[in-house]
């Protein structure tokens, strides 16, 4: 990898790779720009094409090629060297071993056939009257849109697709590995209007299709791509490609639900816009949008879901640092309807949001009647859940001091309510605390990285170890990029370790993630128990006991 590396930076002049974002103008050795990364008016961005670097003073940004690409395009190093390889024609494969060269190559074909597959969707939508009416008269859908989220439409027919990818020399074992195909061997995607998923990079990795007709019983609005090699639910996000400049420029995101709300929001000049797969929040997508911004704006529908959604992002946001809000005083069921209303009353509520925790704990107070001892009792056992999450001490105690004026009572007691470890959980806490989800991850990801570095160098692994064939079997399932990402980093932190330091390092991890799973097993537990006994459920409670006790034992 390290070989390759140079050899994309010996291709790629610091000054060509900068100048496909900015406009770059001569100041004696260097050279100047305004920053792509703040509102400035004067330039203070310089590249040195003698050293290679370049630094942005107005936000203390600066490296090299690689890292302005990882800025520009959210990308990981490994995601950036890949990229900038493709644009000067440096073969990676040619750095790798069979294997990885193996599965480069199943990753172009499935690429290559998911392309097929877009422009053969644009061409049926160019060629039925009756879709593009509803693209452009129902869906408000104007013809930039179509072209910049390369929307198509399925044909009715059960094997259109099939047929002419396979006039393209695309084998039924790619199409379904590229999530094409249903468990027939037919096109899954039939008679609907299809929306591609993109990655950060733009190249699609799987499709959305919306169903034409709303009346159509038994059959889901929209369908979606399976996960596959290239396309993964928890890791995707909607309309990246398409926001990602707008999100360095505005530093702002606006997550919304649905693909269309992100369609649409684009087309009302709200560019921010991006979406996760329904409201499955996960870590990975706000690191992600993370790497672009730190200021989140949620505009989650004002339903159950969406506020078991925004709870669960408030958890996440503040493990990471994110500064967590929500659009939610607007006149509309949703960002789509608002629009279809006037773009400028989107563009207004994007500019208001409200600090996501205060209304939360707004929305709590309509739940439960604060008239009465109870009622008070409960919104202060869910708004403790809330405050236990935020990290920064003046931030909570702010919390704490509006939960008790709302309450009429002492903010003291409101504070030993959130450091009580005995308050009940409400329903929503499921699966651990976001720390012990971030630290089973990042042990994982160290034992992967490790394993896969000691493959690369040929150390011996000693496989009687319990656990070890599992976790090797994991690591060689993962794809090309994320093998070099955390072997990458496994370099860094084992490179000068010895054979024997290594064996018990793995010792170590593999003990750690099976005492950070019991944990987090152990937590989840307790929280059905509060709820079980809150409910009165007496079978449920000895149940959990006796899960409890098992695990206590081990």
């Amino acid at each position: 990898m390290q070989e390759a590396k140079e050899e994309v930076r010996a291709r790629l002049p610091v000054e060509e790779v900068v100048g496909w974002y900015v406009e770059l103008k001569r100041a004696g050795k260097n050279l100047k720009a305004l920053s792509p990364f703040t509102s400035e008016k004067t330039p203070s961005f310089m590249v040195s094409p003698d050293r290679g670097v370049w630094h942005d003073y107005s936000s203390g940004k600066g490296g090299d090629i690689f890292s302005f690409v990882m800025e520009m395009e959210g990308l990981t190093f490994a995601e950036a060297v890949k990229m900038l390889a493709d644009k000067c024609g440096v073969v990676l494969a040619q750095y790798d071993t069979g294997a990885d060269r193996d599965l480069a190559t199943k990753r172009k074909r499935l690429y290559a056939a998911l392309d097929l597959a877009e422009k053969y969707y644009q061409f049926a939508l160019s060629k039925n009257p009756a879709v593009m009416d509803y693209a452009f008269y129902k869906r408000n859908m104007n013809r930039q849109t179509l072209r910049d989220f390369r929307i198509g439409y399925a044909p009715a027919q059960g094997d259109a697709l099939v047929k002419f990818l396979a006039s393209k020399e695309v084998t039924k074992q790619e199409m379904e590995e590229a999530g094409l195909l249903n468990r027939k061997g037919t096109d899954l995607f039939r008679g609907r209007l299809m929306i591609p998923l993109m990655d950060a990079a733009g190249k699609t990795v799987g499709f959305t299709g919306r169903i034409l007709d709303d009346k159509i019983k038994n059959a889901p609005k929209y369908l979606n791509t399976p996960e596959t090699l290239l396309y993964h639910k928890s890791r995707h996000i909607f309309g990246l490609s398409q926001a990602k400049k707008a999100l360095v420029q505005s530093g702002f995101a606006v997550l919304v639900e649905g693909n269309m709300d992100v369609v649409s929001s684009h087309q009302a000049g709200v560019a921010e816009a991006v979406a996760t797969a329904g409201t499955a929040m996960t870590p990975e997508h706000l690191k992600g949008l993370a790497r672009f911004t730190k200021d989140i704006r949620l505009a989650y529908d004002r339903d159950a879901a969406g506020i078991r959604a925004a709870e669960r992002a408030v958890e996440l946001a503040s493990s990471l640092g994110i500064r967590l809000s929500v659009i939610a005083d607007y006149p509309a069921k949703d960002p789509d309807d608002l629009i279809q209303k006037g773009p400028e009353l989107w563009q207004e509520a994007v500019s208001k949001p409200r600090p996501a925790v205060e209304w939360l704990f707004d929305e709590y107070a309509k739940r439960y009647d604060l008239g009465t001892g109870t009622g008070k009792r409960e919104y202060a056992e869910v708004t403790a859940a809330v405050m236990r999450t935020i990290k920064d001490d003046i931030e909570r105690a702010s919390y704490e001091q509006s939960v008790a004026e709302r309450l009429a009572v002492d903010a003291e007691l409101v504070k030993q309510k959130v450091s009580s470890k005995a308050a009940g959980a409400p329903k929503r806490l499921r699966r651990g605390s976001p720390e012990q989800v971030e630290k089973q991850s990042l042990v994982e990801e160290t034992l992967l990285g490790l394993l896969l570095w000691m493959t690369e160098r040929e150390t011996p692994i000693d496989l009687a170890v319990a656990g070890i064939r599992g976790m090797l079997d994991r690591a060689e399932k993962l794809d090309y990029t994320r093998k070099q990402e955390l072997i990458l980093r496994a370099e860094g932190r084992y490179a000068s370790w010895s054979q024997e330091d290594f064996q018990d390092e793995i010792k170590s991890l593999l003990a750690r993630q099976v005492d950070e799973a019991k944990r987090a097993e152990k937590q989840e537990l307790l929280s059905l128990l509060a709820e079980a006994e809150a409910e009165g459920d007496d079978v449920a409670v000895m149940e959990l006991v006796k899960a409890l006790n098992e695990i206590n034992k081990g």
